[in-house]
């Protein structure tokens, strides 16, 4: 007994590490650039994030991990199980962007507020990073919710990946163009792979996704815009 004991307690341990151990290692060093205070909020901002993935996983009865971090390339849930069909996968892909850009607007709010410029500072990182992650491009939180819509959205985002790359070479982007691109030829190549059935779904929920992506596109739009404004206003 003792010892199901022991290893329930160290599964539990290693889950905690895996999450708490990283967030304090991605606070400690973003600290070191930017001080301490925005390393905690911003890694605050992408656990934020992360969780809405991992609830919307856990809500549709998927096996899901805890949130990793890594930093200067972000953080991940992992899915033990994949979703089994594209809405499932919209429906977790979403969930990340969606309270991830709420967090960045009560950041906003409240700096508005007190007049906090970190405050303003982190809800602009949280509304550039979480507009980034909705390039419609796997493995990006974009392509997955487009996927429910159309595969063949993917191929829009390999020149929208490209301008950002132009903006700022990142190798981090590189990094996502060596599991994108291989992705995007596959729809060009086979034209069939959009008409599998992982991919079917309502006429009503594919508009629901596609309407739900462009209003959240937009507002992140426009709020990173003009917190951009307000910061070089300081």
């Amino acid at each position: 007994m003792k010892a199901v004991v022991a290893l329930l307690l160290a599964g539990k341990l290693g889950k905690f590490l895996a999450t708490g151990g990283t967030m304090l290692l991605s606070i400690f060093t973003y600290a070191f650039v930017y001080g301490w205070r925005y390393a905690v909020g911003f890694v605050g901002l992408l656990f934020i994030h992360e969780m809405g993935h991992f609830l919307a996983a856990r809500q549709r009865g998927l096996d899901v991990g805890a949130p990793t971090f890594i930093p200067f390339i972000g953080a991940w849930i992992q899915l033990k199980e994949q979703p089994l069909d594209a809405e499932t996968e919209a429906f977790v892909g979403i969930a990340g962007p969606i309270l991830g850009s709420a967090a960045a607007f009560v950041c906003y709010l409240v700096a508005c507020n007190n007049g906090s410029s970190l405050l303003l500072a982190l809800s602009y990182a949280g509304f550039v990073l979480n507009l980034f992650n909705l390039i419609p491009i796997t493995p990006l939180d974009g392509g997955r919710i487009v996927s429910v819509v159309s595969p063949r959205i993917w191929l829009f985002g390999i020149p929208m990946l490209l301008g950002v790359f132009i903006w700022n070479q990142s190798p981090l982007l590189l990094l996502i163009s060596v599991i994108a691109i291989p992705q995007a030829w596959q729809v060009l190549k086979n034209r069939d792979l959009t008409e599998s059935a992982y991919y079917q779904a309502d006429h009503k929920v594919r508009f629901q996704y596609a309407f739900q992506y462009l209003m959240l596109a937009t507002l992140l739009s426009i709020m990173a815009f003009e917190v951009h404004e307000a910061l070089r206003l300081k």
